[in-house]
């Protein structure tokens, strides 16, 4: 071995551990910032309960909105009870609506026409996903709520508008996981079930669907979180009134749309300020529990 193949070694070498290094730091700076996040939105969220002495209860399961006022016991009234149920119902009737639409144009895509698919649909549902949340909103503002108004009735804003909106704001990221998961399927299924007699329509039925369900309900579970956590698209057209809807076409609001609306018209330290940061650690122990539920959906999925 010659100077020439020691100094392409060393090279080599020098090259890998610099690869190495800046990989590894990048991995630790985002455990760091992840942790970060974490630890500064639980210190601002806890203060509702340790400063402002709001039970926890309270807290989840009081419908009561007034954080200007104080209790007797000298707790503000600061129930998030409203804005929970507006989230949960809102992202349930999103995903009911574009879970079963998503499915059918993902097998579209991968069975019954991929060459179209993948020259339209495909490039279509990319299109979507790309656009920005306000669009939708203001798409839903200007075209949406007046014809719900119209031909429902009501004022337009309503718990409907805001599904209908999120469900083409979800429907790009179930139909892309559902077809991604249909299209990796092994071709041994589709062959051993035609050569069972099996047609197309039951293959798909009873061979493909069941294959992919661990990964389409992976779709789904994103699906939910990206619903659970628009902000600006859902304010637009919910109607954002402080009460429980008594009907699709009533307005109500989310734990995102108050968190929007006050956070910047509140002052830090606040008891108001406070239950806001308790939203957001909310919102946030939320999106820990949905990827935490990705994860256990995959595993039993290999």
């Amino acid at each position: 071995m010659d100077k020439n193949d020691i100094a392409i070694i060393k090279s080599k070498r020098k090259s890998e551990l610099i690869g190495k290094s800046y990989t590894t730091a990048c991995g630790m700076l985002i455990i760091i910032l992840t942790l970060s996040i974490f630890f500064f939105i639980a210190s601002k969220g806890v203060a509702t309960f340790t400063t402002d002495h709001v039970s926890i209860f309270d807290f989840l399961f009081s419908s009561t909105w007034a954080p200007e006022k104080i209790g007797s016991r000298g707790q503000p009234y600061v129930g998030a009870a409203i804005f929970i149920a507006g989230s949960i119902i809102v992202s349930i009737f999103a995903v009911l609506v574009s879970t079963p639409i998503s499915i059918c144009s993902a097998v579209f895509m991968t069975e019954i026409s991929p060459k179209l698919g993948e020259k339209f649909l495909r490039p279509a549902i990319e299109l979507f996903a790309g656009i920005p949340s306000v669009v939708y909103g203001w798409i839903g503002l200007s075209i949406l709520v007046p014809f719900l108004r119209n031909t429902v009735g009501g004022l337009g804003f309503s718990l409907l508008a805001a599904g209908i909106v999120l469900t083409i704001m979800i429907f790009p990221t179930i139909a892309s996981v559902a077809a991604d998961s249909l299209r990796v399927l092994p071709s041994d299924y589709r062959e051993a079930a035609y050569a069972l007699g099996a047609t197309r329509w039951q293959t798909i039925k009873g061979v493909l669907i069941p294959a992919a369900l661990p990964q389409i309900f992976t779709g789904v579970v994103l699906g939910m979180a990206r619903a659970f956590g628009e902000a600006l698209a859902v304010q637009m057209v919910i109607g954002n009134s402080i009460k429980f809807p008594q009907g699709l076409t009533d307005p109500t609001i989310t734990l995102t749309s108050i968190i929007t609306m006050d956070m910047g018209n509140t002052v830090a330290g606040s008891a108001w300020n406070n239950a806001l940061w308790s939203m957001a650690l909310l919102l946030l122990l939320i999106s820990f529990g949905f990827i935490i539920l990705i994860r256990r959906i995959s595993k039993r999925g290999d």
